[in-house]
């Protein structure tokens, strides 16, 4: 059976975000879906945001059918939810991470809400989550970076520490999705077997 590849967009954004990456995939025979979840702002919280994540995949997903998970910004915290704390373990084989703000990021100070608050560097959320990140050395993972991040600040923060890690420098935080160089070494990680990206930037 095909494995089935869900893209989590980001903050005030929706899966439309995804056309470009979706259509490079599907010349290379992946094929994506990409929810739109509601409300992007984070208003409600990233943990809401994820149940949606859950509930979407649990809907159009079969649940014998392998998965892979693609976030991008906020979107890889709200994937890191659903794989930590709503079972997903069980059902994901590979996520990929972009630029997401794995250890927060300080421009979620200028956003008073719930899911901007949980994306603040020290919080609650994120010492949650990565009191046990460990855990997802379970599943083949993968964290792609730039050092020019304005989005992501410090822009090491998108670091996970877990998996494959690749630097690519990118000249913007949204270009991270539509990067060729980018897009290619997701799409190399999720059709191999057994991956060899590294640890080393490109």
């Amino acid at each position: 059976m095909n494995q089935a590849l869900v893209l989590v967009h980001g903050i005030f954004d929706t899966g439309t975000i995804f056309s470009r990456m979706a259509h490079f995939f599907e010349k290379r025979g992946l094929h994506s879906t990409a929810p739109s979840l509601r409300p992007s702002s984070g208003a409600e919280g990233l943990e809401v945001l994820a149940r949606q994540l859950q509930q979407y995949i649990d809907t159009h997903i079969p649940a014998d059918q392998q998965l892979d998970l693609i976030g991008f910004s906020m979107g890889g915290l709200i994937c890191r939810y659903y794989l930590q704390r709503l079972g997903g373990m069980q059902r994901v084989r590979r996520f990929v991470a972009i630029s997401v703000p794995q250890h927060g990021s300080l421009l979620a100070w200028f956003v008073p809400n719930r899911g901007c608050r949980q994306m603040r560097p020290g919080s609650l959320f994120l010492q949650d989550l990565n009191r046990d990140i460990a855990s997802l050395t379970a599943i083949d993972v993968l964290s792609l970076w730039t050092p020019f991040d304005l989005m992501i600040i410090p822009a090491k923060s998108s670091v996970l520490g877990v998996g494959a890690e690749l630097q690519v420098p990118v000249l913007l935080h949204d270009w991270m999705i539509k990067d060729t160089r980018v897009l290619t070494a997701i799409a190399s990680f999720l059709s191999a077997e057994q991956d060899s990206i590294g640890d080393t930037p490109d």
